[in-house]
């Protein structure tokens, strides 16, 4: 029999935590919580108008189904390939990028990820040590910060403000460079404010950091969800000589509605792209193959279904708008790109809403869920309290439903 453990021992174990510390450090994505409490309560059968998820309502379209389908049956899908991406798939990246925005790159620039996550986690494990940082403009997307400490960074936000179009200016950037700035995070259109920069605001950032040696990580999720004659132009495009530190994020799951198809890419130096490549050969290896199957289909197959979307995007953002602006309190700036809309709900906080008085917009989102069974994001989740993100991505009878909802929900 084995020794009993001595009483040091039995106390020490149980003082550990079972979590690690990283791991356990991990704020839980907002925007997947808020779905999943409104999923629940869908399931209870109430009707729940939802805001939260960013994500198209429209089908994945047949032609990139059909693809998928074709692709289930050959044998060679069964199999493991390339741990960057199927080659095919990487060159119609390639293709994509340059005839979408200009950027030439090459097929071993190009890395195929599951889904744009995890090209966001591989590229900040990729290019971060201990203690580097990288500046984050906040209202920021919920993973970003939690990427930059998964890969031991340190995330610096810059606040930016309604007055400014939620921008950060150069003297931000500026202010707050140390010896250990190693990146600056640019999302543009940006989740989850709607917010654009002009095609000099992405030149002066660009040559910032050209002359600082420093990295851009740049997410074009977005790129062609632009509103009002605007265009969203790459960094690397206007400012060529940051394309030797810059990394562009990008996905097929907006554009095309896959975002549950997990099918996204990092486009980097080609040293940068190896390393990724080499990190997820040791963590997921290759994308599903059914999956890239579509992603091509999708890349090769024009942008017509995506102009349909962002018509119909255009006509939902400028309802909300009207509609959040009209509630008594609420104070919205007409979203630019992506689909959502950022308002703040300051005005209408400590209001009584049945029976209860919110003090932030994290109790008004739980309140007006239970309430109203309306589901925003509030806008803790992005490093701006008093503000709220509402997606416009959902079927124009459910928006007006849910924005009357919870116009009648705060008295407007």
């Amino acid at each position: 029999m084995p020794p009993e453990a001595s009483p040091v021992s039995q106390t020490s174990a149980t003082a550990r935590s079972r979590i690690s510390t990283l791991v356990g450090a991990i704020a839980p994505s907002a925007t997947l919580t808020i779905d999943a409490k409104a999923r629940a309560l869908a399931a209870q059968g109430v009707k729940v108008v939802s805001f939260g998820a960013g994500e198209p309502d429209f089908a994945t379209p047949d032609y990139i189904v059909a693809a998928a389908v074709e692709a289930a049956g050959k044998p060679a899908s069964h199999h493991y390939t390339a741990v960057a991406g199927l080659p095919g798939l990487r060159e119609a990246v390639a293709a994509k990028t340059a005839r979408d925005s200009g950027y030439p790159v090459t097929p071993a620039q190009v890395v195929i990820t599951n889904g744009g996550k995890q090209a966001i986690a591989n590229t900040f494990l990729t290019l971060l040590d201990p203690g580097d940082e990288v500046v984050v403009p906040a209202p920021y997307w919920v993973t970003f910060p939690e990427a930059i400490a998964l890969a031991g960074g340190v995330p610096v936000p810059i606040s930016t403000t309604v007055a400014g179009g939620f921008r950060m200016t150069l003297e931000q950037l500026e202010g707050v460079l140390t010896p250990r700035t190693k990146a600056i995070l640019f999302v543009s259109p940006s989740n989850p404010t709607g917010a654009m920069y002009g095609r000099d605001e992405v030149e002066a950032i660009g040559r910032f950091a050209v002359e600082r040696g420093l990295w851009v990580v740049t997410d074009e999720m977005y790129e062609h969800f632009v509103y009002g004659g605007r265009s969203a132009p790459s960094m690397p495009v206007v400012v060529p000589e940051l394309a030797e530190r810059c990394v562009v994020i990008n996905a097929v799951s907006k554009a095309y509605a896959m975002t549950g198809w997990r099918v996204g890419w990092l486009i980097a130096p080609p040293d940068v792209a190896a390393a990724a490549a080499n990190l997820q050969s040791h963590t997921t290896s290759n994308v599903s193959n059914v999956s890239q199957a579509a992603a091509l289909a999708a890349l090769t197959g024009g942008l017509e279904f995506t102009e349909m979307m962002r018509a119909a995007f255009d006509v939902r953002r400028r309802k909300m708008h009207e509609l959040l602006s009209g509630i008594p309190g609420v104070a919205c700036v007409e979203p630019e790109g992506a689909f959502y809309a950022f308002p703040s709900f300051e005005g209408v906080l400590r209001r009584d809403i049945g029976g209860r008085r919110p003090e932030s917009t994290l109790e008004l989102a739980e309140v007006l869920l239970e309430e109203a069974a309306v589901a925003i994001v509030p806008g803790e989740a992005f490093g701006a309290p008093g503000y709220a993100r509402l997606s416009y991505a959902l079927g124009d009878d459910a928006l007006v439903e849910g924005l009357t909802r919870l116009a009648e929900a705060l008295g407007g």
